[in-house]
């Protein structure tokens, strides 16, 4: 399962850095890349958002690690 672990955190990691580009030169990466509200870049911006939620469980797992 540590995978899954990294493999959600670098994708929460790429959908950041999507973030900050938007933020600041308006240039969304993902629509770039796989088009404007295309099927493909919806699917890309639900798995970063799933594995966003998914992180939400480090909160107690680090919590129980420092217990």
């Amino acid at each position: 399962m540590k995978w899954f672990d990294y493999t959600a955190l670098t994708l929460v990691i790429i959908g950041a850095l999507n973030w900050l580009l938007i933020g600041i030169f308006r240039f969304d990466l993902v629509a770039f890349l796989f088009g404007n509200l295309s099927w493909l870049s919806r699917i890309v911006y639900t798995i970063v958002g799933l594995c966003g939620l998914y992180l939400i469980s480090f909160f107690g797992r680090i919590r129980g690690m420092s217990e």
